[in-house]
């Protein structure tokens, strides 16, 4: 079987994946290795440096451990990462050594090496499975612990519409849940807290049409903890039922402005089952005629299977992404 390796090697997780070529969004054959980099207990993250080496090391391991797996694979073409998003300003250090993996892989394959960027993999992983019409024009949210944006997408074309200016909401989750004492990610220990509290819209996120500030709302949780005014339950439901307010309201205001009925919400943050309820009890209250789609759980992290399917597409003439 001729499959397409896909790397991606972002600030959290070395992910590598092969991807059938002849299999698309909606019926995608797969397989992956992947694995989170290594943060210590209290720390809200890692140093570009960090996870760069942290990289370095571990994707000759995943990259054996996929192929010698899959002995039935035959890798035809390579896809890797290489920025953050899909513009020419969009640069972190860490995607140069998944860059240089693809490369070199590919040069010893003599096989075509394609480029596209963190968030197409994203997006691209969030749709298999799903029915959402890639056809037709829709709103895309990426939400994670490095990016909160709003895009409109269009078949070969994706447009920045906003998003937070400054925190994004994967580090709100991530920086209330180390100050209670959480491992780092600490979105799934934080949300079994939430689903013990109780919310009542005591924190918000600044927002303006499809812009989002959460460096209010991270400030005044730290409060909370630190005074114990609040429960640790309380205080992380308080922090998803912010997340997920803003979330819809950012869907409502996004699908007008791109005239869109079909919404895809990807990224890690987006994984959360608790936060998927509310965001679809939210907007279906307001507009039941926008679709709402979620990536699978097991894709809504970060990985290299969106990356590898850009790739597949790609190579077969296809336009799931847009692979330089």
């Amino acid at each position: 079987m001729k499959v397409c390796l896909g790397i991606d090697t972002s600030n959290y997780r070395t992910s590598t994946a092969l991807c059938a070529l002849k299999s698309g969004a909606k019926d995608s054959l797969f397989y992956e290795e992947r694995r989170l980099l290594t943060v210590e207990m209290g720390q809200r993250g890692l140093q570009q440096s960090q996870a760069l080496f942290q990289h370095i090391a571990r994707l000759p391991e995943l990259m054996e451990k996929l192929l010698s797996a899959h002995p039935e694979c035959e890798v035809a073409t390579v896809c890797v990462s290489t920025r953050p998003r899909p513009a020419e300003d969009s640069y972190m250090p860490v995607f140069r050594a998944g860059e240089c993996a693809a490369r070199t892989a590919a040069a010893a394959l003599h096989a075509p090496c394609f480029f596209t960027s963190h968030q197409e993999g994203h997006l691209a992983a969030a749709r298999i499975g799903t029915s959402l019409d890639a056809e037709k024009p829709y709103l895309a949210l990426h939400l994670s612990g490095g990016t909160t944006e709003v895009l409109a997408v269009s078949p070969g074309r994706y447009e920045l519409l906003g998003g937070s200016k400054d925190l994004h909401a994967g580090q709100l989750i991530d920086r209330v849940g180390v100050k209670l004492g959480l491992p780092f990610p600490a979105g799934p220990e934080l949300e079994k807290l939430a689903a013990k509290g109780c919310a009542q819209a005591r924190l918000s996120a600044s927002l303006h049409g499809l812009e989002c500030h959460f460096s209010g709302a991270e400030t005044k949780a730290l409060k909370w903890i630190e005074s114990g005014e609040l429960s640790p339950e309380d205080v992380a439901a308080e922090t998803f039922g912010c997340v997920a307010r803003t979330v819809a309201r950012l869907v409502l205001a996004g699908c007008e402005k791109a005239n869109a009925t079909q919404a895809l919400l990807a990224g890690g943050v987006a994984s959360s089952a608790l936060l998927r309820g509310e965001i679809i009890e939210r907007v279906s209250k307001r507009n039941a005629e926008i679709r709402l789609h979620f990536a699978r759980p097991e894709l809504s992290g970060d990985n290299a299977v969106g990356v590898a399917l850009i790739g597949a597409e790609k190579f077969g003439g296809g336009a799931v992404g847009q692979a330089d």
